[in-house]
Formats: structure tokens, C-alpha cells, sequence
């Protein structure tokens, strides 16, 4: 197999052992990946490409390897969502107000990415903040799904917030991406854009250095196109760190050597919760495929009750917005990012924070800022922190019966692009069947199982008790296996 025609589609674990073999070096890697950005530019997928970057990282890896110091991640080429702070390398989430800023330090993800010996691509677009679900907030432009609807030209929405990094994937662009989950942000754009998203347990990865939407739900994962890929990439990404008070020090397991996919005596639970109004035929069909799936492959299915489901949404955009106004009242122009100068130093706050946030920013900011305000925090932040433990109480008590829960990923394919801007409780709903697991901290996957009639990716999601990810991996493993979803976009990066 010759490396110049063949290194633009591998796998993470393709490239590993192709490397090892000596068929291709880092370097090979690195440029065939630059290439490949430089193909599928219309997507509008990265907000800032790193070749130079790229090619000392990869120049580095190939020097440790000759010397035998080969890590998890030797010489991959990573796409990295614009929300990690990366030395040296802008960092904007996607927003006006950090335009310009240059982190002096590294996010604890990215350390532990390159500790493994990864090489960073360049930065993924994303919605502003990772607050949005179509990748259509972005100050710098809006992201391209690579895939189209049949008979059909219009761009449709790669899904957010994680949606630069999930048409990187697709696209064949680079084998893997970080992104960042707070209410399906990972696991959403995956299932839009045909690969696999992984959220996993709150307090696997660390926060620290990644720029804060809602601290008591955001969490890293990886995007990949295979569970495998996922396992490799999030035993990279995860592990303890003294400098998040949040991190959980639980040993990382060696996900990549429990894919079994053995489903034997598995219990895999149903929630009746999940078949909502309105959903396609389409979406439940596949769901109920899926369950089918794994009851051929040895699992037993059990329908199971959430109850507290239909609170899961409001809950979230008061606690999530909430959280979000407290963590981005630092932005007032005045350590770094935008500054509109004023001789007021109010008006100069104002000016600067009405300039430099989104629409969509803004929205949330004012929503969270209102329902803790005084005489509304009870009614409002309290109550909705009360309605978050009752959601994780189903959860657990659905988990002293089954091993695993199965639901679709989203409610529909991927929309056109611009085409629920407008509503931005439309917009909401995307995520309906993601945001349950955030509020609980659980461990979730999605997983391409299938077409839709317009020939766009749908995903299942598969939900796991906490830091039983492995579990979650092997079960992923069959459902994969058993989908054997092999489409690819229609726009794809061309092989060098």
C-alpha cells in the first residue's frame, strides 16, 4: 500500500499500526492532513489551521520513535475544538470578544493529548461558547455538513456545539477531534455528520483550560469514525487532575482492550419516555432496529421508565444559561479580548460585551442572569437544581435493572443550514434526547446506524452508569458491528 495514496480515510488505529510497521511516518501524516484541510475549505470547519505547527509535532514524534518512545497517540493528527486553550495558539470559542487573545498556558486535554505524542491539525469551528446546535453561531462563519440530502445541493448543519470538529471527521480531514459536551454538543453533530461522538463520564477529563460554558456540565469527549478510535482517543484525553476541582481520581481504564462487543447477558433498557410526539417514523424505526440488533446479539431488551424526561429541557436552559452568565461576566474588556474604549468605565463594559457576544450569547446571558436574580432564584435556578437530582434518581434506579439504555441521538436529520435560526426553541429541542444524561453526568455514545429517506446520517446513543465507560464501549462495539454503516459524506477531502 502505497502511503501517498492511501493515508487520507485511515483510522486512528489504522495509522498506529501503519506507523509501526514503518509503511508511513508522522511527518507523511501531517502533510497529507494539511492537504486535505486545504481541499474541503468550503466547510468552513477550522477557524485557524496549524500546518507549521503540525509539522514540528509530527518532525518530533518521528525523532521520539526512532528512539522507541512511542506513545498512545504517536504522531495522529488531531483536530482540536477552539474551546481548549492551546500555548501559543489562538484561542476564540468561536466569539468576537477573544478574537486575537494567545493562551500562555495549555488545557490539561490537550497536555495529556500531546504527552501521548498527538499532532495538532488546527482549531475547530464551533457555535459561539458551544452555545448553539447547528454550528451557526460562530463569529468567523458557519460550518458546512459534508453530507447532502439527495437530489439535493443545500448545505445542511453539521449540528453544535462540536460541529467544526464532527465535518472534520466526516470529511476525512483528520481520524479524530476533541469536543466538548454539555447537552449532546458532541453527541448531536456526530449523529448529523455520520461518526462517532462520545461524551464521557462528568469528571473523566478535565476541565481545567477549557473555556467555561456550564461548569457542572461541560466535559471533553472525543469525535471519531469508529468506537475503536473513540476508546483509543479518550484514554488519552482522560485521567485525574489536581487543578479541576471537579476531576473524579478513578483510574482510566484500557477502553480499547475491553471492546469485546459481547452482549451476552446484557440488559439493554427502552424508555417509553423516549418516544416522543412528532418523532419520524424514520428515527423510531432505526431505534427500535437497534434494539433489535443487540437482542440478536445476545442482549436482553427491558422497556424501562424515565420518568422526570419531559422536565429535562426546561431544567437545562435555566441551569445551564445560569451558569453561563456567571462564567462569562469575566469578559468586560479589560485583562484581554476586545475592548470598545470608553472614559466611563460602565459604558466601556457595555460597549464591549454588546459588541463582542453573539445574538445567541447574548440570549442566555439574559436568560440565566434573570432566573438568579433576586425573587426569581427559588422559583426558577433552585427549583430546576431539585428537578436535576429527581432526573438523575431515574436514571439510577433504571440502572438496577438494565446494563445500558438505548435511545436515538436526535429527534431528526440535519436541517438546512439557517433554517431554525429564528426559532431558537426549535433550535432547543435538538436536543432532547441527549440532555437528559447530561444533567445526570452519565457516560453517552452515539453511534451511525443508518440513513434517513434523504439519505442524511441518523444516530443511535447509547447511555452507560457512571465511569462505566467500558461497558458503554463494548456495547457501542456490537451496535456499531451490527449497523455496519459504511456511507460516506459527499463532500470528502481528496486523498494525497
Amino acid at each position: 500500500m502505497a502511503a501517498e495514496e492511501s493515508l487520507i480515510g485511515l483510522s486512528i488505529a489504522e495509522m498506529r499500526d501503519g506507523m509501526r510497521l514503518g509503511e508511513f511516518t508522522a511527518v507523511d501524516l501531517a502533510e497529507a492532513h494539511i492537504a486535505a484541510a486545504e481541499s474541503v475549505r468550503e466547510l468552513g470547519a477550522y477557524i485557524l489551521e496549524t500546518p507549521a505547527r503540525a509539522l514540528e509535532m509530527a518532525a518530533a514524534s518521528d525523532a521520539r520513535r526512532s528512539k522507541n518512545e512511542i506513545g498512545t497517540l504517536e504522531g495522529i493528527p488531531l483536530a482540536i475544538k477552539d474551546l481548549f486553550c492551546t500555548k501559543g495558539v489562538g484561542t476564540t470559542a468561536a466569539s468576537r470578544i477573544l478574537d486575537g487573545f494567545v493562551p500562555s498556558y495549555e488545557s490539561s486535554v490537550t497536555t495529556n493529548l500531546w504527552r501521548a505524542g498527538a499532532v495538532m491539525t488546527g482549531k475547530a469551528n464551533m457555535d459561539e461558547f458551544a452555545m448553539g446546535s447547528s454550528n451557526m453561531t460562530s463569529y468567523f462563519g458557519r460550518v458546512q455538513n459534508p453530507w447532502r440530502r439527495a437530489g439535493d445541493n443545500q448545505p445542511v448543519t453539521p449540528g453544535g456545539s462540536s460541529g467544526g470538529s464532527a465535518a472534520l471527521v466526516a470529511a476525512n480531514v483528520v481520524p479524530g477531534a476533541t469536543g466538548t459536551d454539555t447537552g449532546g454538543s458532541i453527541r448531536q453533530p456526530a449523529s448529523f455528520c455520520g461518526v462517532v461522538g462520545m461524551k464521557p463520564t462528568y469528571g473523566r477529563c478535565s476541565r481545567w483550560g477549557i473555556i467555561a460554558f456550564a461548569s457542572s456540565l461541560d466535559q471533553a469527549g472525543p469525535v471519531t469514525r469508529t468506537v475503536r478510535d473513540a476508546a483509543i482517543l479518550l484514554g488519552a484525553m482522560a485521567g485525574h487532575d489536581a487543578k479541576d476541582s471537579t476531576s473524579v481520581d478513578v483510574a482510566v481504564p484500557d477502553y480499547e482492550s475491553e471492546l469485546s462487543g459481547d452482549m451476552r447477558g446484557l440488559r439493554v433498557g427502552l424508555p417509553k419516555e423516549y418516544r416522543v410526539d412528532g418523532m419520524p417514523s424514520e428515527i423510531e424505526g432505526l431505534w427500535l432496529e437497534g434494539a433489535d440488533w443487540l437482542r440478536r446479539s445476545g442482549a436482553e431488551i427491558i422497556d424501562i421508565s424515565l420518568p422526570h424526561t419531559q422536565y429535562a429541557l426546561p431544567t437545562y436552559y435555566i441551569i445551564a444559561p445560569a451558569e453561563a452568565s456567571s462564567n462569562l461576566a469575566r469578559y468586560d474588556g479589560v485583562k484581554y479580548g476586545l475592548r470598545i474604549a470608553d472614559d466611563d468605565l460602565e459604558v466601556q463594559y457595555e460597549k464591549t460585551r454588546g459588541a463582542g457576544f453573539g445574538a445567541e450569547v447574548k440570549r442566555r446571558i439574559m436568560i440565566g442572569t434573570y432566573v438568579l436574580s433576586a425573587g426569581y432564584y427559588d422559583a426558577y435556578y433552585l427549583r430546576a437544581q431539585r428537578v436535576r437530582s429527581l432526573i438523575a434518581d431515574d436514571f439510577n434506579q433504571a440502572f438496577e435493572k438494565v446494563d445500558v439504555i438505548l435511545t436515538p441521538t436526535t429527534p431528526h436529520q440535519a436541517f438546512l443550514l439557517g433554517e431554525k435560526l429564528e426559532d431558537p426553541v426549535a433550535m432547543y429541542l435538538n436536543d432532547v434526547f441527549t440532555v437528559p444524561s447530561s444533567l445526570a453526568g452519565l457516560p453517552a455514545i452515539s453511534v451511525p446506524s443508518g440513513l434517513s429517506d434523504s439519505s442524511l446520517p441518523l444516530g443511535l446513543q447509547l447511555i452507560a452508569p457512571a465511569f462505566r465507560e467500558p461497558t458503554l464501549f463494548s456495547a457501542a462495539t456490537s451496535l456499531e458491528s451490527c449497523a455496519g454503516f459504511v456511507p460516506r459524506p459527499t463532500i470528502v477531502a481528496k486523498k494525497t
